[in-house]
């Protein structure tokens, strides 16, 4: 190996510092380094990252490693103690270049605090001319202290990038061709609270769809259900630019269980939520995070969950069997059966499948207009995977006929 890689675990937002950090290791020159851009939502995810280390050392022995990420913000002796990490660095750290050169006087862990770092440092987008769509960080961190939740230790508390920073950027995104932006961070429901700024992601949003061409999409990342953001819902019902889909970090449908997860709705504020969204652009579907077997959840609360998915009419589900995470109160908490939360996350994910399939079906005869990406894949206005019957090129917006479906894509034709 000569040329470094960068291997990403975990969110979008990770996804788009690790273009950063790309251009980093080719700005330094760095070779034969791979660079793990790890995530902590989960003791699975770091376990996974520790393995995929081995596996790498195993495959390339003289290779460097790096590892940076939540995880190795949040824990970086776990990853410092394997023989096969040469360095660790932190979340600010690995958007430096100097990070990545191999010096002899470095320290294995360079892991700053966190909570010190304010304001944000925005760095510009790096280009990536084999993606069609681009995302594009519009805050950092998270100001609510969930009781499952160790993400703010790896990120600090929230802040958000001044909106002109932001219009420079989207304008040179478009200007490389890109047709769709999705807005991605950590918490972007909060974004501008830190800046005095109220409703601030939809005032934002508005303010950067003033550069976006009359085909430009622009596609939002996971909303917090407490926050009710009227301008979001005005720009939602007047401009089709907005893509017609939600993603809401739920968790939970069951009242008590959110009380003890601390977070800030309740099972009545997400269906009043949906019933805004749905009144604002009637077609929009809705996605949603949900825990199961959180401590103390019990049979009848996971019922509770299941009826809000049906009252709500959520179609995309992403679920999580809850993973204690040390140093969370909720660790603390009496546990349920790790074989419960399994099932429980087992009968959830049938559930979503089903809706989705569902959801899927009734595109077939439909069309819709598909930002073309490599291997003849996209994804509709509602974020349903597409593959096309014919190739087609990359970049292209196209007219489609959803011509058939599979239960995790449709089959698109030109029209």
């Amino acid at each position: 190996m000569t040329k470094s890689k960068v291997i990403t675990h975990g969110c979008r937002l990770n996804a788009f510092e690790s273009g950063i950090i790309e251009k980093a290791l080719l700005s330094e020159n760095v070779k034969n380094t791979f660079v793990f851009n790890t995530c902590a939502v989960t003791e699975e995810a770091v376990r996974q990252a520790r393995q995929s280390i081995r596996k790498i050392k195993r495959k390339d022995p003289d290779c460097r490693i790096i590892v940076s990420g939540c995880a190795a913000q949040i824990s970086p002796n776990i990853f410092a103690e394997m023989p096969e990490v040469e360095k660790v660095i932190g979340n600010e750290e690995k958007l430096k270049p100097h990070s990545y050169l191999a010096k002899s006087d470095s320290k294995k862990i360079e892991v700053g605090d966190i909570f010190s770092n304010k304001p944000i440092s925005p760095y510009p987008t790096s280009p990536n001319n084999t993606r069609t769509r681009a995302f594009l960080q519009v805050q950092q961190g998270c100001d609510h202290r969930c009781t499952f939740c160790i993400i703010p230790f790896g990120r600090g508390n929230s802040r958000s990038i001044p909106a002109d920073f932001l219009v420079s950027e989207i304008q040179k995104l478009l200007e490389r061709g890109h047709k769709e932006v999705v807005l991605t961070g950590v918490d972007i429901s909060s974004y501008g609270l830190d800046l005095g700024i109220h409703d601030g992601l939809g005032k934002l949003v508005a303010t950067l769809l003033k550069e976006f061409p009359a085909e430009g999409r622009l596609r939002l990342s996971s909303l917090d259900p407490a926050v009710n953001d009227r301008s979001l819902l005005s720009i939602l019902n007047t401009d089709q630019r907005l893509m017609p889909h939600i993603h809401l970090s739920i968790q939970s449908g069951d009242n008590v269980i959110l009380k003890r997860m601390k977070r800030r709705h309740s099972c009545s504020d997400i269906i009043s939520l949906c019933e805004k969204l749905r009144k604002a652009r009637p077609d929009i579907i809705l996605g949603a995070d949900l825990i199961t077997g959180f401590p103390t959840e019990t049979a009848e609360m996971f019922q509770n969950t299941i009826r809000v998915i049906e009252k709500a009419d959520l179609t995309y589900l992403h679920v999580f069997p809850y993973s204690p995470r040390i140093g969370t109160p909720a660790a603390k908490m009496p546990q349920i059966n790790y074989n419960t939360r399994k099932q429980r996350a087992k009968l959830l994910r049938k559930i979503g499948l089903n809706k989705q399939a569902n959801f899927f079906s009734s595109l077939v005869g439909s069309f819709a207009n598909i930002v073309c990406e490599p291997k003849g894949r996209g994804y509709t206005e509602h974020y349903a995977p597409v593959r096309f019957v014919e190739p087609a090129k990359p970049g292209e917006i196209k007219k489609v006929k959803i011509v058939d479906n599979k239960i995790d894509f449709v089959f698109v034709e030109p029209v």
